[in-house]
C-alpha cells in the first residue's frame, strides 16, 4: 500500500445521520450514541432531526448530542422530503437512516455521490431499504429476509451498550418514591409501552401468579399501549412512565422481564445484563441471538402460564445479580466495524 492510499484512507468523514422520530427510546438511543462517538473520533458529524425531536422536553433527542454533533432541524410538515433535500445539499460522504421516515429520504435520494447506508433497527422492508447502497443489520435473522443482492451490499453489526453507573442512592430514592419497601422483591420491564413488547402479556402473567404481597410489578416508559395497561393494573403494579436515567431505574428492579413479541435485537437486554440483572425472557428474535449470553431459558411468546410460573419460581428462589460477559457489546469495535463498511 502506498502512502498516498494510506492517507486517503484515513481521512476523516463527513457524516449525516438521519432520525426523524418524535421521542427518544432504544433505537434512538443507538444513533445518538453512534453520532456522538464519532464525532468525538474526528469524524464531521451532524443529525437531522425533526422538530418534535429537538423540543424542550425530558423524552426528546436533541438535547442528548454532543456539541461535537452538529443538530440540524427540519420541520415536522414533510419532514422527509426536507431532510432529503438538506442531505442532498450539504453532500457528505456518508448519509445513515435510522428508522422508517429517515429510510425513505435516503430512498428518494438520486444522483448523488454520497454513500445512502441505513440501520436495520426493526427488518428488512423493500418499500424503505431496496436500493440503498448499503445495509446494517443488528442481528443475522434480518440478512435471512433480504434479498441476496441486497444481502451482498450488506453487514450484520450487533448493537452495544455503553456501560453506566448509577447514581449510589437510585435504588433507595426511587422506591422510596414510589413507595416500595427496601425489601419488596421487584420484577421490572423497561422500554416503550406498545403491544409489540407484550406487556399485556405480563400483566396477565402477574395476575395468574399471584404472588405474595411483597412482590411488585414495576413498568418504565410510554407508548401506546400506557394507557390500556394502567387501567388494567392493579396496585402493586407501578407505571411512572418515560424515565430520564434507565440505569438508575435498573437498579430498583431485582429481575428483568422481556415479554417482547418481537424485539429485533435487544438493546435493553443488554443494558439489563450490563447492571447484572437475573433475566425472564420470552424467545424473541433478540433474545434468540443473545441467548448464549442470557444463559437462562427463554419463554414461549405470549404463554401467560409458563410467564406466571418463571415468576413465581424468581420469587421463591430469589436469584442474586451476576456477571455477564459483555466484551463484544462494547461501542469501540463496532465504530470500527461501521466506518470499515462505511468505507467500502
Amino acid at each position: 500500500m502506498s502512502c498516498d492510499t494510506w492517507q486517503m484512507n484515513v481521512q476523516p468523514l463527513s457524516i449525516v445521520h438521519l432520525l426523524l422520530t418524535r421521542r427518544f427510546a432504544g433505537s434512538e438511543r443507538h444513533a445518538v450514541e453512534l453520532a456522538n462517538a464519532q464525532a468525538e473520533a474526528g469524524h464531521d458529524v451532524s443529525m437531522i432531526l425533526r422538530r418534535a425531536g429537538a423540543e424542550n422536553r425530558a423524552d426528546a433527542i436533541a438535547c442528548r448530542l454532543s456539541p461535537k454533533v452538529k443538530t440540524i432541524v427540519v420541520s415536522d410538515w414533510l419532514a422527509i422530503w426536507q431532510a432529503r433535500r438538506r442531505v442532498k445539499k450539504l453532500a457528505p460522504d456518508i448519509a445513515h437512516a435510522h428508522l422508517s421516515g429517515a429510510a425513505r429520504a435516503l430512498k428518494g435520494l438520486r444522483g448523488s455521490r454520497t454513500r445512502r447506508i441505513a440501520t436495520l433497527h426493526i427488518r428488512y422492508k423493500p418499500q424503505q431499504h431496496e436500493g440503498l447502497d448499503g445495509l446494517i443489520a443488528i442481528a443475522p435473522w434480518q440478512l435471512e429476509a433480504m434479498p441476496a443482492w441486497m444481502r451482498a451490499r450488506s453487514v450484520q453489526i450487533d448493537n452495544w451498550t455503553l456501560p453506566q453507573t448509577a447514581s449510589p442512592d437510585a435504588r433507595e430514592r426511587l422506591r422510596a418514591e414510589l413507595g416500595i419497601a427496601p425489601d419488596a422483591w421487584v420484577f421490572g420491564a423497561l422500554g416503550r409501552v406498545e403491544h409489540s413488547k407484550g406487556l399485556d402479556v405480563l400483566l396477565a402473567a402477574w395476575q395468574r401468579a399471584a404472588l405474595p404481597p411483597d412482590a411488585r410489578l414495576l413498568i418504565a416508559g410510554q407508548g401506546g399501549a400506557w394507557q390500556t395497561l394502567r387501567k388494567q393494573a392493579d396496585s402493586r403494579v407501578l407505571m411512572p412512565g418515560f424515565v430520564s436515567r434507565p440505569r438508575d431505574w435498573l437498579e430498583v428492579f431485582d429481575v428483568f422481564v422481556s415479554t417482547a413479541r418481537s424485539e429485533p435485537f435487544g438493546l435493553v437486554l443488554l443494558e439489563a445484563m450490563d447492571a447484572g440483572l437475573p433475566m425472564i425472557a420470552s424467545a424473541s428474535e433478540g433474545a434468540r441471538h443473545l441467548q448464549t449470553v442470557i444463559a437462562t431459558p427463554l419463554l414461549p411468546i405470549g404463554d401467560v402460564a409458563a410467564l406466571a410460573e418463571a415468576l413465581r419460581d424468581a420469587w421463591q428462589q430469589r436469584p442474586p445479580r451476576r456477571s455477564y460477559p459483555m466484551q463484544r457489546f462494547r461501542i469501540d469495535d463496532k465504530l470500527a466495524q461501521i466506518e470499515a463498511f462505511y468505507r467500502q
